[in-house]
Formats: C-alpha cells, sequence, structure tokens
C-alpha cells in the first residue's frame, strides 16, 4: 500500500510539474511529437519497401541464354553450377525446341514461318529460367553466372532493377538519419525541460537527501515526468500514423502502385508499428530525463 501511494504521489508531482514548466514541456512533447511522426514514417516506408522487394522476388525472373552450339552434357554442367548458387531458389529449363514451339502456338504468322524451319535452322537459345532468394544480391548472382562456360548472355531488365533497388535504399537511408537527428535532439529537449524541474525542486531534493533518501526514490519523479512526456508525444502520431495509413491504403493502393508494387494490409501491422511508436516515446522520454537527473543531480 506505501509503495502505491508513493507512486502515486509520484506521478501526481510529475504531472503538475509537466504544467508547471508547461512551455518547455510542450516543446518536449512537439519534438517527440515530430520525431514519432517521422518515425512511423520510417517503419511504414522500410516495411513497404521490403514487402515490395519480396513480391518482385516471387515476379521477377533472370534469363540465362545459353550458346547455340551447347550440348546435353554441358547443359547439365551449367545446372549442376546453378543447384550450388545460394541465392538461387529455383529454376526451369526451356529448350530451344520448346521455345519455337510456344512461339508458333500464340501466332500464326510465326507457325507459318518457323514450321518451315529444319533442326538445324532454329537460330533461338536455350535458357534457363531463374527466380532469386534476395534480389538485393542480383548483381552478385548474375556476375557468377556470367562466368560460366557456354554463356551468351544473360538478361533481366538491370536498368529498372537497379533503379528500384537503389531508389528503395536511399529512402532508407535518408528516413534512418533523420529520425536519428530528431531523437537526439528530443531527448536534448526533455533533459532541458527536467533540469528546469529539478531547479525549482532543489530544496526538497536536498531535504531529500538529508532525511537518508535513495537515488531511487530521488530519481521517480523526474523519470516518471520524463515517461508522461513520452506517452503525449506519442499520441498524435499514433493517431496520424493508423488513420494516415488507413485513408491512403483505401484511397491510393489500386491506383498508385503497379501490380507488383502493393500496400502491407493495415491490420495487424497497423496497430503494431502504433504499440513501437508508444513504447519509443516512452523510452526516449525516460532516457532524457535519466540522463538530466544523473547529470545535475550526480547520482
Amino acid at each position: 500500500m506505501r509503495l502505491l501511494r508513493t507512486l502515486g504521489r509520484n506521478i501526481r508531482d510529475a504531472i503538475k510539474s509537466v504544467f508547471r514548466n508547461f512551455s518547455l514541456s510542450m516543446a518536449s512533447i512537439s519534438c517527440i511529437t515530430i520525431t514519432l511522426i517521422l518515425v512511423g514514417l520510417a517503419i511504414l516506408t522500410s516495411y513497404n519497401v521490403d514487402n515490395f522487394t519480396k513480391i518482385i522476388e516471387q515476379d521477377f525472373s533472370v534469363f540465362v541464354y545459353l550458346d547455340k552450339d551447347i550440348d546435353e552434357e554441358e547443359i547439365k554442367e551449367i545446372e549442376e553450377k546453378l543447384n550450388k548458387n545460394p541465392n538461387i531458389l529455383e529454376y526451369d529449363f526451356d529448350s530451344k525446341e520448346e521455345i519455337a514451339q510456344s512461339m508458333m502456338e500464340t501466332s500464326e504468322v510465326l507457325k507459318n514461318i518457323m514450321g518451315k524451319w529444319e533442326e538445324d535452322e532454329n537460330p533461338l537459345n536455350d535458357v534457363f529460367r531463374l527466380k532469386l532468394k534476395e534480389i538485393r544480391n542480383i548483381k552478385t548472382t548474375i556476375s557468377e553466372i556470367e562466368k560460366f562456360e557456354n554463356i551468351s548472355y544473360v538478361d533481366y531488365g538491370e536498368k529498372i532493377v537497379n533503379n528500384y533497388i537503389s531508389a528503395f535504399d536511399i529512402i532508407e537511408k535518408i528516413l534512418i538519419v533523420v529520425v536519428a537527428l530528431f531523437i537526439i535532439v528530443t531527448a536534448f529537449l526533455i533533459a532541458n525541460t527536467i533540469k528546469l524541474t529539478i531547479f525549482s525542486r532543489r530544496k526538497e531534493i536536498e531535504i531529500m537527501r538529508l532525511v537518508g533518501a535513495s537515488n531511487f526514490n530521488i530519481e521517480l519523479p523526474f523519470i516518471i515526468e520524463g515517461l508522461i512526456l513520452g506517452i503525449f508525444g506519442a499520441i498524435i502520431p499514433i493517431i496520424v500514423v493508423i488513420y494516415g495509413y488507413y485513408t491512403f491504403y483505401i484511397k491510393y493502393n489500386e491506383h498508385l502502385f503497379s501490380p507488383f508494387m502493393k500496400l502491407v494490409v493495415p491490420e495487424p501491422f497497423i496497430y503494431i508499428v502504433a504499440l513501437i511508436l508508444l513504447g519509443i516515446g516512452m523510452i526516449v522520454g525516460m532516457f532524457g530525463s535519466l540522463r538530466a537527473v544523473r547529470k545535475y543531480l550526480k547520482i
């Protein structure tokens, strides 16, 4: 009971302190709010970029065209090497005869032309069609395949894929840097807010020390104050992230993106993001408070 009374008193004192230093508290809360909105945007972007990559990987194929004069034994050697590559999920082999037959089935004109070919007149290449595990490692995989003997060329839409991967990487890196900077600024603002509180209660703190209060009892009200600032700062970002993502998903998912770039379905993903934002707000608030308490009280 005594512990609960002490905790209740500390919470009341922390709330009073937030309103006593209202302007600085609002600055801290505003900074937490902006930071968490950016963090939420970073998480949503990162998760959707990862989802885009997975969809691309599912639909994406690498075509390995073999030399025209290759024989069965050499094809088996290439197959063995493909089996050993850790980034190749699966592959199919299409002989030039199968490709010619498929092309003739799609067009009467092609059927008339290609139907007159003799067996040794087929100008097409045998092809391996590959599916990769990690599209981000495509350059390394292609580089290894191009070293195989009897490979004519490899086609995978290099420019488009590289542009997507580069764009995704740049977006993620920019968001990480911006969020990190805002977290540092936020922790600094919270530390200054707590510093003011410590200054306004310095006599009370001195009395607590004289009567033998533990460091924990001295720290606790300030840690709770930082926690409250973090919770208040997380409220608006959580609303923005949940409402904003739902609205964006409903309005634009079917119209803005291509078939292989679909947004992640909101539930339960969006609520997990909301909990992460609340947790980050609380941790940043507590960390800023603890840093100020340890520094200015020399605990």
